[in-house]
């Protein structure tokens, strides 16, 4: 048959729904032929040649990532390129090209720690990461019963499944592939974590009227699609797609793999490209500066070289991945999985949390609110409870939701010894058709009676009158009506409603039947609701004091998303339908984004397409969801995030899982987000400032000096001893005030900030200078040792003082103080310059020992930087508003 005609290798992410109605239309007479199997299943022989066309039946995943493949990623940044590019430079320059006893290998050292330490430190930290989350990647492993030529019913892995094969399956089985439906009874699926809908569907062989030519494939009769849960009843069918072919397979495929680029990976692009532009454009002129001045161009080009090194801020993919280890390991001892590093900083960036209702916001645990009179009054005698439990404690049938909770809320009340005095004697069970099922039941008087409960519009038939203060009147149009507005606002209330009646002294014994559900009396109604989570008003609450902006995107009722959004306190002004949303064109989409704060009826698809357009508007979006039907939207998403309890593939496609229920992690993590967000700002634009000041001076200082003013060993030691300082800013504090809002990555104000702040440290540079030319006389070749050292030392401190004067809005030392590992180091490293000029290693590269009198030029040179660049600071923020 053509059916077969499919090759293995086929890429198409297309899911092919006229297979399926084809599928869905054949009769139950040639239904076998059309699969090419038959009554008594596959034989061995086909199976075998069928296994290795369609291959195992698994739905594709994300692939645990290679080691090998992860350290050389690690390797792969601009940064590392411009220093790899050095060192290969300097090698040829030093080393092959340098006369016998002249090599030297000093700069590649120092430039080869750099890379290396850079790389493993990102290396190590991404491997924890993913190694702690490979027990989330791992697919569930199900069996299901086969019918097969020769074989008795075997029970076998579903991976081991072919097109054809026939399954049989039962209440609590989880559908092993896309099948169609041959014989049922009483068969009902739930496809919630297809569809986002909760209630169960009824299965049958045949469909009805012309349900198999046209409409949603999800909405066929006889088909029952892998992932879907068996509630009731059992059934036997035939496999018709395994694998990737499956619906399920194609929403797996569709987001396995590259995820988009978040805000945070655009956002460090533009700044590694921001510094390699002004690197290219200054390189060049110092190497003609000194070229020209020193008339030495080697030389000149071995120091342009140096510069290069001084401007690449090559600690930058280390620091910025420790910051983002430090935030998951943070993340992990409130019980979070950060599966992306890079999540962490984009829930600091975050300024739009779209989530799901079910599972997320809501316990996905339907309770019982409200039980109320005909009337409209609450019952307060607890009749129509009891008469509700009677129904739901006797009924030997898969309970339902609605059982449950019915059972749930009398046993919290303690009359459930009110069964003790009645006995069974029949039952009428559940289909949906009728919508509806009873009991008969008798008390010790001997008193029988039969108690329905179902569908309102169902009861509404059955029913002959009406009960309420303590009478019974006639079912009038007035009462039916009366009752259809105590539904709807209830409804709109968001609750799900059922009515209760009943009919006593029963002649009849036994043997009950649909047809004696007539004539009886209608005595009130139920009021059910899936309550939020405790956690979930406080925690939207805190998220909208940071700043972020909270969208319910559901699949649910209107009604009942609506309410659940008020109760989380979540405004319901601007709310929005899925089919409403189909029907708009794409600036209506774009303007209806943006003003919507509640989203119903939504297919997956919508979801993304709402994520789309908001990114789109430069939103940074999080979305929050655990069902099948979210996946495609966590992984859309700057930040897709879980919980524990979702189905495996919105696991695989979230960023961020909650182990715990609460949402309170999520402000949590927020403030993790923008810590890390803040720390790896401060790096960039402290280095960023720093070297570009430096390098101006040394500009200014190659066009005026006889001499270098620096060797390029001591740029390369220089620029290591402050890489070194930055180490621990991944520790620092933020000031309270910077976590109050959304942070997003922004290139345009950090050429500004290097403009206005970097040239004050080049003031200094200057003065440097002068204090050396004319105070210590350091005007000759002679000299030029003690001029470097007086350099190094103040280009050294004044680069590590930049740490603390940058890292906040405030006052340094005094309003803000920074962590303890950042004030420690940078002292340490301070120090360290200062003494490396009197040490036999400083004069091994040149250095040589300052009088004490540079001492105190030293330090009113620091301070009138510091008081300078506080003042700066100030004028800045007051101009621009902003700081880091």
């Amino acid at each position: 048959m053509i059916m077969w005609k499919k090759r293995k290798s086929s890429t198409t992410f297309t899911f092919n729904g006229e297979k399926v109605f084809l599928a869905a239309s054949q009769t139950l007479g040639t239904v076998f032929s059309y699969f090419q199997t038959s009554r008594i299943g596959l034989t061995q022989e086909e199976v075998e040649a069928r296994q290795s066309l369609y291959g195992k039946n698994e739905v594709e995943h994300e692939q645990k990532k290679n080691p090998i493949s992860t350290f050389i990623k690690a390797f792969i940044n601009p940064f590392i390129g411009v220093l790899t590019a050095l060192v290969i430079i300097s090698f040829v320059l030093d080393v092959l090209l340098a006369n016998p006893g002249e090599q030297d290998w000093t700069a590649i050292i120092i430039i080869l720690t750099m890379v290396i330490a850079s790389s493993i430190l990102r290396f190590w930290q991404e491997w924890k990461a993913n190694a702690s989350s490979e027990a989330l990647l791992k697919m569930v492993t199900n069996t299901c019963y086969v019918k097969r030529a020769g074989n008795q019913d075997e029970e076998i892995n579903i991976t081991d499944l072919v097109p054809g094969d026939i399954v049989m399956i039962a209440a609590g089985d989880m559908i092993p592939a896309d099948m169609r439906i041959i014989e049922a009874k009483d068969l009902f699926v739930s496809q919630s974590s297809l569809t986002g809908e909760s209630d169960p569907i009824e299965k049958r062989p045949e469909a009805k009227g012309n349900k198999h030519s046209k409409g949603s494939v999800i909405e066929l009769e006889n088909i029952c699609f892998m992932g879907s849960n068996v509630v009731s009843g059992s059934a036997t069918g035939i496999v018709f797609a395994t694998g990737n072919s499956t619906y399920l397979g194609t929403i797996a495929r569709s987001i396995a793999g590259h995820r988009a680029a978040t805000a945070f990976d655009k956002g460090i692009s533009k700044v590694s490209f921001l510094l390699i532009r002004f690197m290219l454009i200054m390189i060049p002129f110092v190497f003609l500066v000194n070229g020209v001045t020193k008339g030495d161009w080697l030389e000149a080009f071995i120091f342009a070289l140096s510069v290069a090194v001084g401007l690449t801020p090559e600690m930058l993919p280390m620091i910025v991945t420790a910051n983002l280890a430090k935030g998951a390991v943070a993340m992990s001892k409130k019980k979070t999985i950060v599966k992306d590093l890079n999540a962490i900083q984009n829930f600091g960036a975050m300024n739009i949390l779209c989530t799901d209702k079910t599972g997320t916001l809501t316990c996905d645990q339907i309770v019982l609110e409200k039980y109320i009179n005909t009337d409209g009054s609450n019952d307060e005698s607890r009749r129509i409870l009891r008469h509700a439990y009677f129904n739901s404690f006797f009924q030997t049938g898969l309970k339902n939701l609605m059982d449950k909770a019915i059972l749930s809320h009398v046993k919290d009340l303690s009359l459930e010894y009110l069964k003790d005095n009645y006995t069974k004697v029949d039952e009428i069970p559940f289909d949906f058709t009728r919508r509806r099922m009873s009991v008969v039941v008798e008390d010790r008087q001997g008193k029988r009676q039969i108690i329905t409960k179902g569908a309102v519009e169902e009861m509404l038939d059955i029913c002959s009158h009406a009960e309420f203060n303590g009478e019974v009147h006639p079912m009038t149009i007035e009462l039916k009506n009366k009752a259809r507005d105590i539904i709807e606002q209830m409804n709109k209330q968001g609750m799900r409603v059922i009515a209760v009646a009943h009919k006593s002294y029963l002649d009849k014994t036994c043997d009950f039947r649909i047809e004696d559900e007539k004539d009886m009396v209608l005595i009130g109604y139920l009021a059910f609701l899936d309550p939020p989570k405790q956690s979930a008003a406080s925690a939207i609450k805190q998220l909208h004091e940071h700043g972020i902006e909270i969208k319910i995107l559901s699949g649910d009722n209107d009604a009942v998303v609506r309410t659940i959004a008020r109760q989380v306190g979540i405004r319901t002004d601007n709310a929005l339908t899925g089919p409403i949303f189909e029907t708009m064109s794409e600036e209506e989409k774009m303007k209806a984004v943006n003003q919507t704060t509640v989203f119903s009826k939504l297919t997956p698809i919508q979801k993304t397409e709402i994520i789309t357009l908001l990114q789109a508007q430069q939103h940074t979006v999080g979305f929050l969801g655990d069902g099948i039907n979210d996946a495609a939207a966590l992984r859309q998403s700057d930040i897709g995030i879980s919980v524990d309890s979702a189905v495996d593939i919105a696991k695989e496609s979230a960023d961020i899982i909650l182990l715990e229920k609460s949402l309170m992690v999520l402000e949590d993590g927020v403030l993790e987000g923008r810590k890390t967000f803040g720390n790896i700002t401060k790096y960039i634009k402290m280095t960023a400032s720093s070297n570009f000041g430096n390098m101006f001076s040394v500009m200014a200082a190659s066009a005026f000096l006889p001499f270098l003013p620096m060797l390029p060993i001591h740029l390369l030691i220089q620029n290591l001893l402050y890489d070194i300082s930055q180490t621990t800013i991944p520790f620092d504090r933020m000031d309270a005030e910077y976590l109050r809002k959304p942070r997003k990555w922004d290139a345009s104000d950090l050429s500004r900030f290097m403009i206005f702040i970097g040239p004050i440290s080049s003031i200094f540079d200057i003065v440097t200078y002068l204090v050396m030319w004319y105070a210590f006389g350091c005007q000759s070749m002679e000299h030029q040792t003690l001029f470097q050292s007086g350099w190094f030392i103040e280009g050294l401190l004044s680069q590590t003082l930049i740490v603390h004067m940058i890292r906040t809005r405030k006052l340094p030392f005094i309003q803000s103080c920074a962590s303890w590992q950042v004030t420690g180091l940078t002292l340490l490293i301070m120090a360290i310059g200062i003494l490396l000029p009197f040490t036999p290693f400083g004069s091994s590269i040149g250095l040589e020992a300052l009088p004490l009198s540079y001492f105190p030029w030293l330090f009113g040179i620091l301070l009138s930087y510091c008081i300078l660049t506080q003042l700066i600071k100030n004028w800045y923020i007051h101009r621009f508003t902003k700081w880091l």
